[in-house]
């Protein structure tokens, strides 16, 4: 049986004592040093350790340690009351949206309930009702998880990238033989970011994959982005690292398989082990060109003089295969940005003021759902009928407004 410290579960243990072992139960990854709710519920962690110290709330809010004590909180300070003080500063305090509140809440009460498991507390005093009770009613929406391409601005953004892109391969490709090569470099960099960005565009509005399952994601060690390697364009099939921690088979519908195998040809890496979608951030690729061309013996001087011999780091990787990282998932957030600013499409979203990836998701789902139903629809999208039913649920109620509005034409 292993031995545990006196300080280690008893009533004078300090909160944030605590906080490295739940969030290493709850990573992911070796080491449980990964994920986004890792990082979330951290944040969530820190904020309430502060208030309960006195540092957040109002001006007149001690903390909930005893006014006569001098000490930081410890779980002997945490009862029902304190995790009711908390949810009315959540609430109020803050000014925060309702499902915002519920979710902030629910990292807390997931602590909470860790610690009984674990012997810190002797009960799950978060998910008792007078604990819960300031708390709003949770609306059912996901803060931001609203938008949906519609067709037409799928349509006008997918034109336009196919436009930019057909246009840069066909600049490169028709350069006159006596070009100069730094020159002709630019050229096929240029065509080489706009036929990633079209690829990346088609990907994102056809195949309503996930972005976090498409790119790499800096928190989860295990998202490092789809390589070339996890394609097949001839089955119009690609391998992605599902929400549900498994590797599984996404489709790739014949839209995307024209954009993805141009992008394919012109890219032309050494090995399937690059990434479909690498980072063009010149920083990133210079300093990772310097340092494997390092370990590779190269001395200071002929680095210098080798990359000097390219108009862009990331045609030498291609040449040397150094293979860069994957753009992040906040990477294609303000690809998207630029590409929706350049297009010139008209969007209307109290969040989003261009097309976010998660639009093109929802986008897809909805043609699914009104073209073949929730049960088809559930599959592409690699969710539960039910969850596609509620997320979709107003595509069902404005069905059953025109049944009933055919029914009182055919009364009246």
């Amino acid at each position: 049986m292993d031995r545990t410290t006196p300080t280690e579960r008893t009533p004078l243990t300090s909160l944030s004592d605590s906080f490295e072992r739940y969030l290493q139960d709850k990573g992911k990854g070796r080491g449980g040093d990964g994920g986004n709710y890792r990082r979330n519920a951290a944040r969530e962690l820190e904020r309430f350790v502060e208030w309960a110290a006195g540092d957040r709330g109002r001006d007149d809010w001690t903390g909930i340690v005893p006014d006569d004590v001098d000490r930081e909180p410890t779980f002997e300070d945490l009862d029902e009351r304190v995790f009711r003080e908390y949810a009315r500063h959540l609430a109020g305090d803050r000014g925060l949206k309702q499902n915002t509140v519920q979710t902030y809440y629910r990292y807390i009460s997931a602590w909470c309930g860790w610690c009984v498991n674990e012997g810190y507390l002797e009960a799950h005093y978060a998910q008792r009702a007078s604990a819960m009770a300031p708390l709003p009613e949770d609306d059912g929406r996901k803060p931001g998880d609203q938008q949906a391409w519609t067709s037409e601005q799928r349509h006008a953004l997918t034109r336009y990238v196919d436009e930019q892109a057909r246009d840069a391969v066909e600049a490169y490709t028709t350069l006159p033989e006596d070009t100069d090569p730094i020159d002709k470099q630019r050229a096929r960099y240029a065509a080489l970011k706009a036929a990633r960005d079209r690829a990346l565009v088609f990907v994102l509005a056809y195949t309503a994959v996930r972005v976090g399952e498409l790119l790499r994601d800096p928190n989860d060690p295990r998202r490092r982005g789809v390589r070339w390697e996890d394609l097949s364009l001839d089955d119009g099939s690609m391998d992605v690292y599902r929400k549900k921690q498994q590797w599984d088979a996404a489709s790739l519908p014949d839209p995307v398989i024209s954009p993805l195998r141009s992008y394919r040809q012109l890219m032309d890496p050494l090995t399937e082990r690059w990434p479909v979608f690498p980072t063009f951030d010149q920083r990133t690729l210079a300093e990772l060109v310097r340092e494997e061309l390092a370990e590779r013996g190269e001395r200071p001087e002929a680095i210098t003089e080798r990359r000097a011999e390219y108009a862009r780091d990331l045609l030498l990787a291609l040449d040397e295969d150094i293979r860069p990282p994957s753009i992040t998932t906040d990477g294609a957030r303000s690809i998207l940005q630029r590409l929706s600013d350049a297009a010139g499409i008209d969007i209307d979203h109290p969040k989003h003021d261009y097309l976010a990836p998660h639009g093109g998701r929802r986008g897809m789902g909805e043609v699914l759902v009104r073209a073949f139903g929730y049960t088809v629809a559930a599959r592409y999208l690699d969710n539960s009928e039910e969850m596609v039913r509620e997320r979709y649920s107003h595509i069902e109620a404005g069905e059953l407004g025109d049944v009933a509005t055919e029914a009182l034409e055919q009364i009246d």
